[in-house]
């Protein structure tokens, strides 16, 4: 009896004193805001509405092409002359790019994080699937198109920017660069361009959504109308970024 009313009396709960510091289970937050899930994403909303604000004054200044080789290389010079002569030749356009090359790093800093979280959440498939076709369709959209946008970048510049890539030589005028990179001949060229804006709208598109997510504006009296702006928004873009290499490729540019 007295065995069992000590035992008993050793495995009952000791209440903690008063003075003692109450222990917290919950887990401490490493890199604090920008470290939580809520701060990656919302990194990737900011980054990603620098980068909407860039292409939407890049294709603006691409359709100036239409107008003629004048008026499109004067934009060009524009580009790297603003500020003059306060500030010295092509510093504001220095500062976009640096800018620009920052969000960038930034943008896919935050994605690359968000997917090694959500692989560690989950480190065993499920044996059903769960997700939906547009989930998935979704994710392999961002993934894979992610990194052909990145390619597309690449030879974008080495193309149109530094001319290394381009038939019309460094030493070209811009508008002879688009017109010669665009050529009927350089077909497979202009493909690639059309597939890679493609990608891009689609990035775009799915971003746009995640974004207005993120920022706690997609609510149920709103969801139609941010669906179709996101979707109106990529598809402007893609139009507008496509009409000048389409119209090179035609003729109407030349």
């Amino acid at each position: 009896m007295t065995a069992t009313i000590e035992r008993g009396s050793a495995t009952a709960p000791v209440k903690p004193s008063a003075d003692a510091p109450a222990k917290s289970t919950r887990p401490r937050r490493r890199g604090g805001f920008l470290g939580s899930t809520n701060g990656k994403k919302a990194v990737m909303a900011v980054t990603g509405a620098v980068m909407v604000l860039f292409l939407v004054g890049h294709m603006a200044g691409n359709l100036k092409s239409f107008f003629g080789a004048e008026s499109f290389n004067s934009y060009a010079a524009f580009l790297r002359t603003m500020g003059e002569p306060i500030l010295p030749h092509r510093t504001l356009l220095t500062v976009v790019e640096i800018g620009l090359v920052v969000a960038v790093g930034l943008h896919m800093w935050a994605a690359i994080s968000l997917a090694r979280r959500a692989r560690k959440a989950r480190p065993v498939r499920y044996a059903a699937r769960r997700r939906s076709r547009a989930n998935g369709y979704a994710v392999h959209t961002m993934r894979y198109g992610g990194v052909v946008i990145v390619l597309f970048v690449v030879y974008h510049l080495l193309d149109l920017t530094f001319g290394a890539a381009n038939p019309a030589g460094a030493g070209s005028t811009p508008y002879e660069r688009l017109v010669e990179g665009f050529a009927p001949s350089r077909w497979w060229v202009t493909l690639f361009y059309v597939f890679a804006v493609v990608m891009v709208g689609l990035h775009l598109r799915h971003g746009l959504w995640s974004a207005f997510q993120t920022l706690g504006l997609a609510s149920r009296r709103g969801y139609r109308s941010l669906r179709a702006a996101a979707t109106g928004l990529s598809a402007l873009l893609v139009v507008g970024f496509l009409a000048v290499p389409v119209a090179v490729a035609v003729g109407v540019i030349k």
